[in-house]
């Protein structure tokens, strides 16, 4: 057997058992690599002043194979949220029966919380904090974040979508655009939600501190999904 033969059945067994194969699991590794060493990079000396040839360098690869993997510089830094794309999306999909899909993502965001997950905002991780300063103080990534925002919409309406139609709920039950247009509000409250307890860590205070508060600001908002923007729609 050849070492790409074997290399193919090392792939297929693994696939079989349920998990990635030998090939996936390289290039995994490969973008984490890679993509480590450039927030290091980027870390010490700026985003702005870092040139990808540098990245490409540090990571002992060339710059075209750099580009293969990421197609821009900013996916160096935003690669950290591939992973989160279609968080939503898959909350929704495997969520318990009778569980609506609201309920499933603000039980996963409290759930977050309570871990203290990056993607919340609330940690208080020191290495977490460079890294958010770094995100938050580039402009050219803040404005690659919110493309990755747009593509989790648009998994998460298209799960929305599934849900109401299986379900059945109402004449507009599978229109696109009512579920894309939920799915904009819910990526905006934890969008929201996240930004604000990532002010709350630069300021200096603690994840467990903040915790309480931030439990309650999640259930408020929420609540104010369920509710609708009934508060805003009278005149004052």
């Amino acid at each position: 057997m050849t070492d790409d033969e074997a290399g193919t059945a090392t792939t297929a067994a693994d696939s079989e058992g349920g998990g990635p194969g030998l090939r996936e699991r390289k290039r995994q590794r490969m973008y984490q690599a890679v993509s480590d060493a450039a927030i290091a990079l980027f870390l010490e000396k700026g985003f702005e002043k870092v040139p990808v040839a540098e990245v490409a360098a540090a990571a002992d690869i060339s710059k075209p194979t750099l580009f293969r993997y990421f197609p821009s510089k900013e996916d160096l830094v935003l690669h950290r949220f591939a992973d989160h794309v279609d968080e939503a999306a898959r909350v929704v999909a495997e969520r318990p029966a009778k569980h609506s899909p609201l309920d499933a993502l603000q039980r996963h965001f409290l759930d977050g919380l309570e871990r203290q997950d990056p993607v919340t905002g609330l940690c208080d991780n020191v290495h977490v904090l460079a890294f958010h300063r770094l995100l938050y103080g580039t402009p050219s990534l803040v404005a690659r974040l919110y493309a990755y925002q747009e593509r989790s919409e648009r998994a998460l309406g298209e799960a929305l979508r599934e849900a109401a139609t299986a379900a059945a709920a109402g004449p507009r039950a599978g229109d696109a655009l009512t579920a894309r247009l939920a799915a904009g509000q819910i990526i905006a409250v934890q969008r929201i939600l996240a930004l604000e307890n990532w002010r709350r860590m630069d300021a200096g205070e603690g994840a467990g501190a903040v915790w309480p508060e931030a439990v309650v600001a999640a259930e408020g908002a929420f609540g104010q999904l369920r509710s609708g923007l009934s508060r805003y729609a009278e005149p004052a």
